[in-house]
């Protein structure tokens, strides 16, 4: 057995979540992007409630949009998968690899269980295994 596949979540999560507002205009977000050297952010709407996530993909699928006029709402994918922070490795890459995607959002188990607390991506499972 691969240990690094048992550790949990929250041993290799990246900690604190980058929000951006849903109507924070597209042209600030790639630049927000390429400055802090991350690979997406997590929308929210008025009441702090996550409802989207933008990567980079969504970026280049927005490329012939006008990027200082459409907002993250226009370019936001609404798929958003949470985890909790316990669970293993193994099974977060078994949820990427079944939904094909990159990303999942760590939300708080307590006191409030909807404030995301950490992101892990594909990168964080693949440097967690390499060690």
């Amino acid at each position: 057995m691969d240990i690094s596949k048992e550790k949990r979540v929250r041993e290799v999560m990246t900690r604190g979540v980058i929000t951006v507002s849903h109507d924070t205009h597209v042209s600030e977000i790639v630049k927000f992007l390429v400055d802090e050297d991350i690979s997406g952010v997590a929308v929210t709407a008025p009441d702090n409630e996550v409802v989207g996530v933008i990567s980079e993909i969504d970026i280049i699928k927005a490329f012939d949009k006008d990027w200082e006029s459409a907002t993250a709402e226009d370019v936001m994918s609404t798929f958003v998968r949470t985890i909790d922070p316990e669970m293993s490795l193994r099974k977060a890459a078994g949820i990427m690899k079944e939904l094909n995607i990159h990303r999942l959002l760590i939300l708080s188990v307590s006191p409030a269980p909807e404030i995301p607390i950490g992101i892990l991506t594909a990168s964080d499972i693949l440097k967690a295994s390499a060690q």
